[in-house]
């Protein structure tokens, strides 16, 4: 994205806060076992403010009537970029990025107290990290020790998320652009897993073909670890284990998208091994895809929040009734709950940096209303455990149908659209991979 998008969020959050100092810490790296570590992913609140990819960094935004920002970050070390690779340093990152100001991250602790002081506010990621929140109040305490100098600590600290939840919430067309083709990306990993699968293969290989897709066309991860669920393991609502055989006759649910430049896509599609579905799957199946259909139809501005959830709710809950999975009236079953013995999880939410992104469901008690800019999930799906009083023919079948859904000025677009996903598209993509 071009720098100015990153300094106009800079700017507009330094006229949110009024006055005061935002401090946001990018991630730490991550030891996974000895002095192997963890591939690094940056913070998503500080990458949003500065496209700045670099560990050990932190970005300082200063209110008030001339508001600057300032990054910390690792000096430049010739040495170290021999074992580890390019760092822009203070100065190239500040010219890079557009800050104001840019220092060594070692001169972090000496540099805020004198930044805080005679400040109203502190904005930080409170009670995100006790080790941090402590160092925050280190440096007011700093402060406060020269109080009979006539200076002033922050009489406030503030969470800065709820400012950025809100910024973060309604997506830019940069945004959009990538989004877009992250979507792109896994309706095709998608399309891939479709023509691999095949009974007797694992799980795991046909994981295997969905990340080769996403690092084929640019991808730098998946954006969570991808489910690849075949036969009663798609009940789970979060196997992850993916070393189970694919079964002739069995569904295959898998639930995978790709991160691309840090923002997410989150795709899921059932589908049956062998390439056809049975007279039960197909009845599961079509019931959640009328339950998506009715769902995404909710998906406009100034509909509540809870208007997709409940469309596919009311949907799923008169399939089970007249498949006989549940009895009673539609009413009585929507109101006792009773179809979460089937369907035990939400229809969707938000989506961007974080699968699970930045914003909240509801405002002053009430759903929120969407809003052209909104990129949610529609992911409604039937859960049939095998157990007392469920007809064997529909005893292990597990389906969910997953699309990302961006809010428009008139209704919806589907981003993920290009992954097969009716009965008849997903018969006639998989009948061609032995052509």
């Amino acid at each position: 994205m071009d720098i100015g998008v990153f300094q106009r969020r800079r700017a507009r959050l330094a006229a949110a806060m009024r006055e005061g100092v935002a401090i946001i810490p990018t991630a730490p790296e991550r030891t996974r076992n000895r002095d192997a570590h963890y591939p690094y992913r940056f913070d998503s609140y500080f990458y949003y403010l500065t496209g700045f990819r670099e560990p050990a960094a932190a970005l300082v935004i200063v209110a008030g009537a001339a508001p600057k920002s300032i990054l910390f970050c690792r000096d430049k070390d010739a040495e170290r970029e021999i074992w580890d690779g390019y760092r822009h340093g203070p100065e190239a990152a500040r010219m890079a990025f557009g800050f104001d100001e840019a220092c060594a991250i070692t001169e972090l602790d000496a540099r805020m107290p004198e930044l805080i002081a005679d400040r109203d506010a502190v904005y930080c990621h409170l009670g995100a990290d006790a080790a941090w929140d402590a160092r925050v109040t280190g440096w007011i305490n700093q402060v406060r020790e020269r109080s009979r100098a006539g200076v002033a600590a922050p009489r406030a600290v503030k969470d800065v998320h709820a400012l950025l939840d809100e910024m973060r919430v309604i997506k830019g067309p940069e945004e959009l652009a990538v989004m877009r083709r992250a979507a792109a990306i896994s309706a095709g990993a998608h399309r891939r897993a479709m023509r691999a699968a095949r009974p007797d293969r694992a799980e795991y290989e046909i994981e295997a073909e969905l990340l080769h897709e996403f690092r084929r066309h640019g991808a730098q991860a998946p954006a969570y670890t991808p489910i690849v669920a075949s036969g009663e393991r798609a009940c789970v609502l979060h196997y992850v284990q993916n070393d189970g055989v694919l079964r002739d006759g069995e569904l295959l649910l898998i639930d995978a998208g790709c991160e691309l430049d840090g923002y997410a896509a989150d795709l899921t599609r059932t589908f049956p091994v062998n390439g056809r579905f049975s007279g039960p799957q197909r009845e599961i199946h079509e019931l959640v895809l009328a339950a998506q259909t009715a769902a995404i139809a909710a998906v406009r501005p100034d509909a509540p929040w809870d208007a997709p959830h409940r469309a596919a709710v009311n949907v799923l809950a008169q399939g089970l009734i007249d498949l006989k999975l549940l009895s009673g009236g539609l009413a009585e079953v929507v109101e006792t709950e009773a179809y979460k013995k089937f369907y035990m999880h939400r229809t969707g939410h938000w989506l961007g940096l974080d699968v699970h992104d930045a914003g909240d469901y509801k405002l002053q008690g009430g759903w929120r209303a969407l809003a052209p800019g909104m990129v949610l999930t529609v992911e409604p799906g039937c859960y049939i455990r095998p157990g007392e009083g469920v007809p064997a023919r529909f005893a292990g079948i597990g389906v969910r149908i997953e699309d990302d859904v961006l809010v428009t000025d008139t209704g919806a677009e589907v981003l993920t659209r290009d992954a097969p996903k009716t009965p008849a598209e997903i018969e006639a993509w998989m009948g061609a991979r032995d052509g």
